[in-house]
């Protein structure tokens, strides 16, 4: 029956596309959310249950009929920077995330746009984000669709029109703090982290009344200075494997991705991200743990308070966040059943802890060449560090890279198969070389890097084979893989999806879709889509047929220093059925003709190089490593009107309100220059 406010709100608005969202299904609350395993025609949550398995029951689109597979529809999202969300559906509709936070309703049977709501995040706060404006999508619950922007707000929006309904600020817009993440609903509550260990600040986790916007509680998950006291026993205990003045860089730990709920147990589980700086002869703590950092948490949803913890990379030296996401089966492990939870971690081990307490239950490596660490412990899951992975102060070439043997991108199980589905990194390396005599600096990043390391170890990265992705069927009770396909040097998957139909859905870097059948991995079906896939699919059904939709927008911090490389281009949701006759016309993206230096500097050849190095270590994460970009403009084409503009641009801000900020309080004058006339020699260079 329905809701008989929602019945006077439609005669009352008497606006027809309103009028047409009345006739839906039950209000989605605590019990429909509980139930969503039973409602296989939508997608209500981010891993559409609870225990986001990213699995969905239909099977009209399955091994046999996946050929038949055809595009019915795409919108164009006006976009080149990174889409990374996971669309909801209800009733037809499909509530999604864009760059800079923007929420779009869409009819998911013909793409025509509803309603779009721009939170209007200030453009200027782009140096601050890590890894590209992006967002992970939305929560539904109640009438209301919940988003966490950039600029560190939860918003309710109106489920039918896309008004405002409320707003909570839940970060110090003074500090370097972002929302990139999907909320989640837990118990009538809207919890949420958010993200900035990069630049200096300090992790939690916040819950919100779904309704009001009241903050119901608060957890830290790192300690702040003793000195003004602790917020809990837990805290308290934390601040114990610290050292040093770890509060004056805010300590990091923040909970940027990877939250989950199970109602039953009413547990929330999220994962934590880096200590500030990365590096532990930076921060003081060469032998401590730094709680709760780089670790998966499970806390009482009630009041926030800690439930049990458990740290994948105790003293987290390379940037192994524990925030790629959680996912929740009950296992029938050494004879017994187990209320498990999964991670494929950054660090490159699978994890599976119980659920209810937080014990290990077993670890493996799900990538080849992990050369951190040569095992976990048995009993506790601690890794044994090998003797090259840290050396004090010294620069060490590690593997995983930071960018981890599995990220964000949303892995899969299915019941059917028994396997997790991971979208993997393989062959990555990095060189960390802490940066001598590093200070905390609230103006600019505070990885604690050395931008001017030119070592040996680079030349060792250089003569590796270049990195490519897998995609895993992971045996979680077996700890060892099923089977594991290739996607070949330079390609990277996205998010996966897997449903009953026997086929395991996942995008890839260079812009194809692709289904494989879930038994043995057998490529069955690919269409091309424009554009990188970083996003992962997912599937429901509108008048009885199957629909796969999903979000291609390549970006990142991989798309974004990587250079173009054929995947960059103009983002759009691609939607496909049985029998779809549509044609995708993305439009044209990229340059004509070679790069033209638009005038020259007189500049010494250590100018140039000193530029080249000021360019990798602040410009890159926009512009393209080397000044080869992607999805943002590429400096070697600027105009000569651009480089008379240039320092006005860089320090005075002039392009702020698109997303150039000024770096006045980052570099002088004579560096902008260095900077410039290394841009006027790569496009030289370029152009032969």
């Amino acid at each position: 029956m329905l809701n008989q406010r929602r019945i006077a709100a439609c005669a009352i608005l008497l606006v027809p596309m309103v009028l047409s969202s009345c006739n839906r299904s039950a209000i989605i609350d605590d019990a429909r959310l509980r139930s969503a395993e039973q409602d296989s025609g939508n997608w209500l949550m981010y891993g559409r249950t609870y225990d986001d398995h990213r699995f969905s029951p239909l099977n009209q689109v399955n091994d046999q009929t996946v050929g038949k597979l055809g595009l019915m529809w795409s919108r164009e999202l006006n976009t080149t920077r990174g889409l990374e969300a996971t669309p909801l559906i209800e009733d037809g509709v499909i509530y999604t995330t864009g760059s800079w936070s923007i929420v779009y309703a869409i009819d998911a049977k013909t793409g025509d746009v509803r309603w779009t709501y721009d939170p209007k995040t200030p453009r200027e706060r782009a140096y601050f984000i890590c890894c590209d404006v992006v967002n992970r999508g939305v929560a539904l619950y109640r009438g209301k669709v919940y988003v966490g922007t950039l600029d560190g707000r939860l918003i309710a929006l109106d489920e039918h029109t896309g008004m405002l309904v409320w707003t909570a600020a839940t970060t110090d817009p003074d500090k370097p703090y972002s929302i990139t993440s999907a909320p989640r609903i837990a118990g009538g509550l809207v919890v949420i982290g958010n993200a900035g260990s990069e630049y200096g600040v300090r992790g939690y986790v916040s819950a919100y009344d779904a309704e009001t916007g009241k903050m119901a509680w608060r957890t830290y998950t790192v300690p702040g200075d003793p000195s003004k006291g602790f917020e809990s026993k837990a805290i308290e205990a934390a601040a114990k494997t610290w050292q040093g003045n770890w509060w004056n860089a805010g300590g990091g730990g923040t909970a940027w991705e990877g939250t989950a709920y199970d109602p039953a147990l009413d547990l929330v589980y999220f994962g934590t991200g880096n200590a500030t700086a990365w590096y532990r002869a930076l921060r003081g703590s060469s032998v401590s743990d730094n709680l709760y950092t780089a670790s998966i948490v499970a806390v009482h949803a009630k009041n926030g308070e800690l439930a049990w913890y458990f740290q994948t990379t105790p003293g987290d030296n390379w940037d192994f966040d524990a925030t790629q996401p959680l996912l929740q089966a009950d296992l029938t492990i050494g004879g017994r059943q187990r209320k498990t939870i999964m991670q494929a971690n950054k660090n490159g081990f699978f994890y599976v802890l119980d659920r209810e307490t937080g014990e290990f239950i077993s670890g493996a490596p799900f990538v080849n060449g992990v050369t951190w660490a040569s095992g976990l412990d048995g009993k506790t899951g601690r890794p044994a560090e090998t003797q090259t992975a840290y050396d004090g102060a010294k620069a060490v070439l590690v593997s995983p890279d930071p960018g981890g043997g599995h990220n964000w991108n949303p892995m899969a199980f299915s019941p059917a198969t028994g396997f997790v589905y991971v979208p993997a990194r393989v062959g990555t390396h990095f060189v960390h070389a802490p940066k001598p005599k590093w200070q905390y600096n609230p103006d600019r990043d505070n990885v604690g890097g050395d931008e001017a390391y030119d070592g040996p170890l680079y030349r060792q990265i250089a003569s590796a084979p270049p990195p490519s992705g897998d995609l895993v069927a992971w045996d979680p009770i077996a700890q060892r893989a099923a089977w594991r396909v290739n996607f070949g040097a330079g390609t990277e998957p996205g998010g996966v999806l897997a449903t009953a139909g026997n086929l395991v859905f996942v995008g890839r870097s260079d812009g194809v879709l692709l289904a494989y059948r879930a038994t043995d991995g057998k490529e069955l079906w690919q269409a091309k889509t424009g554009t990188g896939i970083m996003a992962p699919p997912v599937t429901y059904t509108v008048d009885g047929a199957q629909y796969i939709s999903v979000l291609a927008g390549w970006g990142g911090p991989d798309g974004l220093r990587g250079g173009y490389n054929g995947k960059s281009g103009f983002g759009r949701i691609v939607t496909f059925a049985i029998g779809g006759s549509a044609t995708l016309n993305p439009p044209a993206y990229g340059h004509n003709g070679p790069p033209m230096p638009a005038m020259s500097l007189n500049a010494s050849p250590a100018m140039v190089k000193e530029g080249g190095q000021l360019f990798n270590a602040q410009c890159a994460g926009c512009h393209g490593q080397n000044a080869v970009a992607g999805p943002l403009p590429d400096l070697r084409y600027a105009s000569r009107e651009t480089h008379q503009e240039f320092e006005d641009i860089v320090l005075g801000g002039s392009h702020a309100t698109v997303g150039m900020p000024s770096f006045q309080k980052i570099l002088t004058p004579a560096q902008v220059h260095a900077i410039q006339a290394y841009i006027l020699s790569r496009a030289r260079e370029s152009a032969k």
